[in-house]
């Protein structure tokens, strides 16, 4: 063939594939999220600093892509998997839970739903890429790609292993948790620097006393809100505080509310939903006792457009905010005890206390080879748990089967084969992934 011809069908091919972005950021961005023209500036902006934050920012571009695929390894589905919903390499990281201990697990479930666990292994096996990637270039290093196939079956190895642990029942995704004691490498470095942080390290940084009673400093990001939005806030409190679990519920002093702030500056996907910052009272009136709420508006997950639709799931989730605080609670060993949910002005938001003792694992910290190797393992056994403890102690009858059994039954017994399909895949998909991102960057350049 020709060289004009084969330059003209790649170009075509382009040409395809840049309108089919184009379509589904302005559907998802435009009508969905009803973000006007300032607000996705904003958000492309984000997602044009590198193809991760891309990734990040267009999830609905990866579902549009897989919910199309037919894929060997899905589970069946009429018995699905509580999901994440939005796994990446950057939703891990450390807290301390509510009993004290610093632990590693996954901290975001805005886009929690229910269905294949594939979708969650092929997310993060494709951000795993991204970043690992990112990090080798920066470097000057090259890609090789046995290295590359070899962080992706760390993870996936780990996940499959782990997954095995719990249908075999030797391991009880209740009561495993990933502290200093379970964790290696730079995980359990992190949470090393977590136990030293101290307990006023937040309010010290976003709190200023005035007039003797501390409140939020006033920034770019932290502004004050209209006396419309803070009386909003006020009325609705009560609400909120139903929701809370009696068996974790303080004197009503405890959440008496001091101060407001409407925040700016969200993550990437967030960008256009509202989010408010609540200074309560807390154990007693001293100064550094003080604890942070956050409100954060949450809209229908991004996979429940794609997925089978669940009739069940949505009859006990129609609220956003409860569907994004039951996952939480289903996925974590011990959940915020400040978690919970309201509505203002028909906006469905959940809440959440903004912890101190909160960090997130750098990749400037991941040294070597040998660094990777124990984050992905850690990683991979997270996912697991997450998706084996989801049906654990839950009631509501969404998942009513052990979903470690069905992801077992799915991935079958060559497992081998199991991992090199999907680390293939992703190999594959990463490629696609960094071909849109140089669309994307020509589409918002051409305004």
């Amino acid at each position: 063939m020709e060289q004009g011809h084969i330059e003209s069908i790649k170009a075509t091919r382009s040409k395809i594939r840049l309108q089919t972005i184009a379509q589904v950021l302005d559907e998802f961005d435009g009508s969905v999220m009803e973000l006007d023209l300032h607000k996705r500036n904003l958000k492309y902006l984000k997602m044009a600093q590198s193809p991760f934050s891309f990734y990040r920012g267009s999830s609905y571009l990866f579902y549009y892509d897989v919910s199309r695929v037919w894929f060997p390894f899905h589970s069946s589905p009429e018995r699905p998997t509580w999901i994440q919903g939005d796994l990446h390499f950057e939703n891990f990281g450390a807290y301390r839970n509510e009993s004290g201990f610093d632990v590693f697990d996954i901290n975001d479930f805005d886009e929690g739903y229910v269905g294949s666990y594939l979708y969650d292994l092929l997310r993060m096996c494709v951000s795993i890429l991204l970043v690992y990637r990112s990090k080798e270039l920066a470097l000057g290093k090259e890609l090789e790609l046995s290295k590359q196939k070899e962080a992706l079956f760390e993870y996936i190895t780990a996940y499959v292993e782990q997954i095995e642990q719990f249908a075999k029942r030797k391991e009880d995704p209740r009561s495993l948790v990933f502290d200093e004691d379970q964790t290696q490498g730079p995980i359990r470095k992190l949470l090393k620097k977590l136990k030293k942080r101290d307990a006023g390290h937040l309010l010290l940084s976003i709190t200023e006393l005035a007039e003797g009673s501390r409140r939020f400093t006033r920034t770019d990001e932290m502004q004050e809100p209209t006396e419309a939005e803070a009386a909003m806030v006020r009325a609705n409190w009560p609400s909120y505080l139903g929701t809370l679990e009696l068996r974790t519920k303080q004197p009503e002093s405890y959440y008496t509310i001091k101060d407001i702030v409407f925040k700016h500056g969200s993550g990437t996907a967030s960008i256009g939903l509202n989010r408010f910052y609540v200074l309560i009272e807390g154990k007693s009136n001293q100064e550094l006792d003080d604890i942070v709420v956050e409100l954060k508006e949450v809209r229908g997950p991004v996979p429940a457009y794609f997925m089978p639709y669940n009739e069940r799931f949505w009859q006990q989730c129609a609220h956003q905010g409860q569907r994004v605080t039951l996952t939480q609670k289903a996925m974590h060993h011990e959940a915020d005890p400040l978690l919970g949910y309201l509505t203002m002005a028909d906006r469905h938001y959940y809440v959440r206390e903004r912890s101190p003792f909160k960090k997130k694992l750098k990749v400037d910290n991941i040294a070597d080879r040998g660094d990777w190797l124990n984050v992905l393992q850690g990683m991979g056994q997270i996912t697991a748990k997450i998706h084996a403890r989801a049906d654990v102690d839950m009631q509501l009858g969404m998942v009513s089967h052990h979903s470690e059994d069905e992801i077992k039954l799915a991935m079958g017994e060559d497992t081998e084969a199991f991992k090199d399909y999907i680390a293939n895949w992703a190999l594959a998909y990463v490629e696609q992934v960094e071909e849109d991102y140089e669309l994307f960057m020509e589409w918002i350049g051409q305004g």
